[in-house]
């Protein structure tokens, strides 16, 4: 051991007595909370019994268990490892595991293609392979096509695949000691693949400080409404895995010394039990849509759950409607602190918009504009215009939002050009048009490439969606802009209809024509049974755009 008490600069802080590392996390809380549980996997969400509920010295036993067995296979700093799997208390503590190893995580989205899923392997050549069971069928294409072998498998819906073993079978008799590997904070840990809406995801590169800036900030947020830190219980059955949520939905309960329960897939049922059963604080609920679904559950079954523990509720992708709000806060009690945030897989360093601190616009303006609000202090922000001027103090010009902070990515892996795209000028570029409003709040009009440019007018496609959202008849709605002859774009619905089935064409456009301008007014409908989303809720719009891209000239 080595101490340098001369240098004044590039000093490397490695040492694990002084280093920032994600591996670190639970260790450190094995001083103050050993025996408290620090994770709890909702049904389905765990593939042995006995790591249905871990204490934060069980669950850092088991990281460093994982990370040893890792570093005894060959790997060494820097390898990456692959992760083809959903929610799971094993697959977290495999990520936890690899970040404590010193390697670099690979999570995968097993929704993605498996030509997709190839193109990702081959990008980022990892030295081994977690997977659940049962995805196999779904990874053995991409698998078999790059020679990528699975080492574990977590067996949720089967058991070990191929050659691979066990999540408990690889970590039994590996010992618990921390591993002695060298890690910097500014090392990456992860690299995160961007949704893919628009084009082939890319590798946004996350480093161990990153996520600490990303989950400190996102703590301090999420421990309103709760009497002390400790006192958080976080509930997620949103993707953690393969998403950037893991940032800011895990680690900072975590950091506040609280408890982390990990729900498999989206289930408003589920939810509306776990917060009853396991007296959630707060809830990462995804989308209006989801969240809507969960108040209604909560309302219409009032007898079987109690969701009055629950203090902080967040949503994203949308304004929440006020009608949603209120039910909320008739169940769960008026000090329930509601809060959009507003991020991306770059720089989930968020964008906070709370109902209750500006309750004059969100009345005015929910849920057809959707306004995000204010950046959270570690976040620089600002709405550019293409010239690159900035368009503070100049209410209602849309720009393109542009941040720097210590929580944005370091760029994206093996893709240079594309990193520097993004980071012209010294600013990370989001791809999200917004507008300043009279008094600085920011509001999302809708990304770059979802506007609708028709008849030289740009329409939010956000804002006519919330329009059909209002309509009793509609369960799900997408907008896009459709090559026409006549228009350039032509704003066109596509929709689910709700469960009467009984909504028309007609209906619709008429319902538009009262509530939007002419030129924002779709020209046509097209009903479906199912939009293409991500797990996580988001429009897959681009698919919408290839499927339907001849429905003016056919």
């Amino acid at each position: 051991m080595s101490f340098d008490v001369t240098s004044l600069d590039h000093r490397r802080a490695a040492n694990r007595w002084e280093r920032v590392s994600v591996g670190d996390i639970l260790e450190r809380l094995t001083w103050s909370y050993p025996d408290k549980e620090a994770i709890v996997g909702w049904r389905g969400a765990f593939a042995h019994p006995e790591h249905e509920r871990l204490t934060y010295r069980q669950a850092d036993e088991l990281t460093a268990r994982f990370a040893n067995g890792l570093l005894a296979r060959g790997l060494r700093r820097g390898d990456r490892v692959l992760l083809f799997c959903e929610n799971s208390v094993e697959a977290y503590l495999a990520k936890l595991g690899i970040a404590k190893a010193g390697l670099v995580c690979v999570p995968v989205n097993p929704t993605l293609a498996p030509d997709v899923v190839a193109h990702l392997i081959e990008t980022t050549e990892p030295a081994f392979a977690v997977v659940d069971a049962e995805l196999w069928a779904r990874a053995k294409e991409p698998f078999g096509q790059t020679g990528l072998a699975p080492g574990v498998t977590i067996p949720i819906g089967g058991g070990a695949v191929e050659d691979s073993v066990t999540f408990a079978g690889f970590v039994h008799e590996q010992p618990t000691t921390e591993p002695a590997t060298e890690i910097s904070g500014d090392d990456i840990w992860q690299i995160l693949f961007t949704s893919g809406t628009t084009a082939l995801p890319k590798g946004a590169m996350i480093s161990h400080h990153s996520s600490h800036y990303a989950a400190y900030s996102f703590a301090l947020t999420l421990t309103r409404g709760v009497r002390l830190e400790c006192d958080l219980k976080l509930a997620t059955f949103l993707p953690i895995i393969y998403h950037v949520a893991d940032q800011i939905f895990t680690f900072p309960a975590f950091l506040a010394g609280g408890t982390l329960l990990i729900g498999r897939r989206p289930d408003p049922a589920a939810v509306a039990e776990a917060i009853s059963r396991e007296a959630i604080t707060a809830l990462w609920a995804g989308s209006p849509a989801m969240a809507g679904a969960l108040a209604g559950i909560l309302r219409e079954d009032r007898l079987s759950y109690d969701p009055r523990s629950l203090k902080v509720l967040v949503y994203g992708w949308a304004a929440l409607a006020p009608g949603t709000l209120a039910t909320f806060k008739r169940l769960c009690g008026e000090e329930l602190v509601a809060t959009e945030i507003f991020g991306q897989t770059e720089s989930i360093s968020c964008h906070r918009f709370w109902p209750d601190k500006w309750p004059e616009v969100y009345r005015r303006t929910a849920p057809e504009q959707n306004y995000v609000g204010v950046p959270n202090p570690l976040l620089a922000s600002t709405v550019m215009d293409e010239t690159g001027a900035m368009l503070t103090g100049r209410p209602g010009v849309p720009g393109e939002a542009v941040y720097r902070s210590p929580a944005v990515t370091a760029g994206y892996y093996r893709d240079l050009p594309a990193t520097e795209e993004a980071f012209r000028d010294g600013w990370f570029h989001s791809g999200d048009s917004c507008v300043y409003d009279e008094h600085g709040l920011r509001v999302m009009v809708d990304r770059y490439k979802d506007i609708v440019k028709s008849g030289g007018e740009n329409v939010s496609s956000i804002r006519v969606e919330s329009v059909l959202h209002q309509h009793p008849g509609v369960a799900e709605a997408a907008v896009v802009g459709l090559p026409h002859d006549r228009w350039g774009e032509a704003v066109t619905a596509v929709v689910v209809p709700g469960a009467t089935g009984t909504t028309t064409r007609e209906d619709l456009l008429a319902f538009c024509r009262e509530r939007l301008a002419g030129f924002e007014t779709p020209k046509d409908v097209v009903f479906v049974t199912a939009l293409p989303e991500t797990v996580g809720g988001k429009v897959l719009k681009y698919k919408l755009r290839q499927q339907y891209r001849t429905f003016y000239s056919g």
